[in-house]
């Protein structure tokens, strides 16, 4: 959320923007990692993405580099969504 692109396309303040990151922190649990799922992706800077979702046995991980999550040398049953199509498929 603190980054320059995304806080452009948002139509909150920063305050709002703030107080709606610190209400998202309030809500998640920490996770201890055991293991290290390394090297997995090409792009070894995203490898602590996959090793946060098995560690939270999260379904989905949320990023606009879909791409390189979804080609890993490992297989786990995590999907990449974009944001949109997180929440085009999650809306109510």
């Amino acid at each position: 959320m603190k980054r320059g692109k995304i806080q452009t396309l948002c139509a909150l303040t920063q305050e709002e923007q703030e107080e709606l990151f610190q209400a998202f922190l309030s809500t998640c649990q920490w996770n201890e990692i055991f293991y290290l799922w390394r090297p997995n992706l090409d792009d070894v800077g995203d490898d602590f993405l996959i090793e946060l979702a098995v560690a939270s046995n999260s379904r989905v991980i949320i990023t606009d580099n879909v791409k390189d999550i979804a080609f890993g040398e490992l297989h786990f049953d995590i999907e990449a969504l974009t944001p949109k199509e997180f929440l085009e498929r999650y809306k109510r």
